[in-house]
């Protein structure tokens, strides 16, 4: 790629970076954006299994749907929504522990939430883990329930930040996946793939990006890396970001890992539950996962799992993680499952040059670092992605959200009197 200037320069061709792209064009501004992958979408990644089924690696919920603005460009691509609601496991843990402890169980999840809202939005901030009380029998589970929401412990979380997040309970999920949803969207964006930016200058009159493939120049440049990449300085920046390197360290990314599995044809009904039933595999201890059985009436098995389990078995391999997922899986469906079941994809964020982890988490004190990562600098570089939202952060709505926002403050540096060419 020459050197070539445009009006804006974004970084990340992710559910961010190609809102922000989408926004610029219908505004009439040049834009292009930069992408370190070779696929577009980012933590939005859906592959095929041999079947040729859809399967989610990133996000695969449309979270807060009835608000999500991905449920529209769903709708205007085509694409299929499947708005069967789910029930995070409930259902089969009823099933599984008999009424009298399913009512002790929701209501000890109830109180445990209520001590974390009691925080409020200002705080004073605690982290998680000091508001919960030690010794209760469910505990474990509700440790088990934070680390797939948030992607770490309840000691490594600030409260605060936890209570800000907002969702409506709506989830739905896209037929063909969140991934080809997101990747679909970039159609029309001029996208320059396996293309990172390794330096950001600022100190002349135009932004100048240096990557493999050349130099870029734009007026203004929108950043949508996530924090550890601002934090481990993998760009470099003229003049250096220091504020921006303080905030990403207070943001860094939680760790949730998916493995699917295909049920082999033909064998027949391996389990007494409907399709679509999640399981979890242990509701006596926090290092377990929660296990979606024919997602959407496919033959296809989700494992999802959070916190420190998460690295510790995407560091242990995708070998590892299906010997641990189908011993949970024969812990509560007998020993025979094993022969029925094949691996198909296991996801590897963690160790993603591009994400070092799932999506991010603001630590103890941490929470108001959000508004310190979005602030542009010199009115010429801006920042979006999902750590940037104040009550979305972790979904690819919230990213969608940053986008538009910057691309709506770049175009104002652009064109200052909101005309087009």
């Amino acid at each position: 790629m020459p050197f070539s200037e445009v009006d804006v320069v974004v970084v990340g061709a992710g559910a961010a970076g190609l809102a922000a792209a989408r926004e610029l064009g219908r505004r009439g501004i040049s834009a292009v954006v930069v992408e370190a992958r070779g696929r577009m979408g980012g933590r939005a990644h859906t592959v095929l299994s041999d079947g040729g089924h859809p399967a989610d690696l990133g996000c695969g919920w449309l979270h807060s749907a009835d608000r999500n603005p991905w449920c529209a460009i769903a709708e205007g691509l085509g694409l299929e929504i499947d708005r069967n609601p789910p029930d995070w496991g409930q259902g089969s843990v009823g099933r599984r522990i008999g009424r009298e402890a399913m009512t002790d169980w929701a209501e000890a999840m109830e109180r445990f939430w209520d001590l974390i809202d009691r925080v409020g939005d200002a705080g004073p901030d605690r982290s998680v883990a000091d508001l919960l009380p030690a010794g209760d029998r469910w505990l474990p589970r509700f440790e088990a329930v934070i680390g797939y929401i948030s992607g770490a412990e309840p000691g490594a979380l600030s409260a605060v930040d936890l209570v800000r997040y907002a969702d409506t309970g709506v989830n739905w999920r896209v037929a063909s996946g969140y991934g080809t949803l997101v990747a679909r969207a970039g159609a029309g964006v001029h996208v320059s793939l396996d293309t990172p930016v390794t330096s950001v200058d600022l100190t002349g009159p135009r932004i100048v990006l240096t990557t493999p493939k050349g130099e870029l120049c734009g007026r203004a440049v929108i950043l949508t890396v996530p924090p550890p990449l601002l934090d481990g300085e993998a760009i470099r920046f003229t003049p250096p970001l220091p504020e921006k390197i303080e905030a990403a360290r207070a943001l860094p990314m939680g760790y949730v890992a998916k493995l699917f599995l295909e049920v082999v044809e033909g064998s027949g009904c391996l389990w007494d539950l409907e399709p679509d039933t999640q399981v979890p595999g242990a509701l006596d201890g926090a290092r377990t996962g929660l296990y979606h059985l024919e997602p959407l009436g496919r033959p296809l098995i989700e494992a999802y799992y959070g916190g420190a389990l998460a690295l510790d078995l995407e560091r242990a391999g995708a070998e590892a993680m299906e010997d641990f997922a189908v011993g949970e899986l024969s812990g509560l469906f007998g020993s025979s499952v094993r022969r029925h079941l094949k691996p198909v994809a296991a996801s590897g964020w963690a160790a993603d040059p591009w994400s070092l982890g799932a999506y991010s988490y603001a630590v103890p004190g941490g929470a108001d670092r959000r508004a310190d990562l979005v602030l542009p600098v010199d009115g010429r570089l801006f920042f979006a992605g999902e750590a940037c939202s104040r009550d979305s952060y972790s979904t690819t709505h919230g990213a969608y959200l940053t986008g538009i926002d910057a691309a709506a403050a770049a175009a104002a540096v652009i064109r200052p009197d909101g005309s087009r060419p």
